[in-house]
């Protein structure tokens, strides 16, 4: 079986975590989405509510779990089974980024790192700038799929 994860924080799921999703199953057998847990970070949306949009996001595709862990990505991979990890990238910045946590993590383990490019229209989507509009009363449900609504 051909097991990925999808790490992050997902605070919140946005439009272009969810486009990465959508494709990234289509490669896989099963892609879980690993809510990464980080003592050390201040986070908009309780750990509940963001594995809540997401499960509602996701409610019909039975080969999409949603699971939490803390500590190294490839010690979860391990532990579920992946031999995946995917990943989106939205500019060259994510790249470079993403490709030195990618060397490490094959270094460390056989785990192998796939990238997406995010789908154009989405490439401008961050976490921070839904949580920044979020904060000032801003519109921002045209950045993230119907299963994330902030009561106000």
């Amino acid at each position: 079986m051909r097991r990925a994860i999808f790490p992050g924080s997902f605070d919140p799921l946005t439009l272009g975590h969810h486009d990465i999703i959508l494709r990234g199953i289509t490669l896989f057998d099963e892609l879980v989405i690993a809510i990464g847990k980080n003592a050390q970070k201040k986070y908009m949306f309780t750990l509940e509510e963001r594995m809540t949009f997401i499960k509602r996001a996701f409610a019909n595709e039975p080969r999409i779990k949603v699971l939490t862990y803390e500590g190294l990505t490839v010690d979860f991979c391990k532990k579920v089974n992946a031999n995946y990890i995917l990943r989106g990238l939205r500019n060259p910045a994510d790249f470079e980024f993403e490709k030195a946590i990618a060397h490490t993590n094959r270094k460390l383990s056989e785990i192998e790192t796939v990238f997406l490019l995010t789908s154009s229209g989405k490439s401008y989507i961050s976490s921070s700038i839904v949580r920044d509009v979020i904060r000032n009363g801003g519109d921002y449900t045209g950045l993230v799929p119907d299963s994330v609504r902030v009561s106000s």
